[in-house]
């Protein structure tokens, strides 16, 4: 069985993820999905997410293509979380293309081409804006 894991907020979900995910089973047969925990994202972001790391667990983990979810802790186990889940691929968006070559000791890197014009930040930034009336 071909192992591929991903990782990722996944905070205010959008077609965006759904296609990533998609794509990242595509080239396994199990999809392992790491979640930021709140703490991890802030520490990334300088800010919390929107939905909690329950509710962003139920959200990926209800998606038929999804295997396994965990709560990823630290980005300094990465390398640790590759060999814990015996990862064979590990995708990530283009947007971190080569930031993860280290890992090609330990399994496949792949970067997938990110879903054009859309993002969380802008999503959140967008909702924030004061409407006209």
């Amino acid at each position: 069985m071909k192992k591929v894991i991903t990782f990722g907020t996944f905070d205010i979900f959008h077609v965006g993820h759904v296609n990533i995910l998609e794509r990242a089973r595509a080239l396994g047969d199990y999809l392992i999905v790491g979640i930021s925990s709140d703490e991890l994202n802030f520490s990334k972001k300088g800010r919390n997410p929107v939905y909690s790391i329950a509710e962003r667990l139920k959200i990926i983990s209800s998606l038929r293509f999804v295997d396994e979810v965990f709560v990823e802790e630290s980005l300094e186990l990465k390398a640790q979380y590759l060999r814990d889940f015996d990862a064979d691929v590990l995708v990530m968006g283009d947007d971190w293309k080569g930031k993860f070559d280290i890992y090609k000791d330990i399994c496949d890197v792949v970067y997938l081409e990110r879903t054009p014009s859309i993002s969380t930040t802008e999503i959140i930034e967008v909702v924030r804006q004061p409407r006209d009336n």
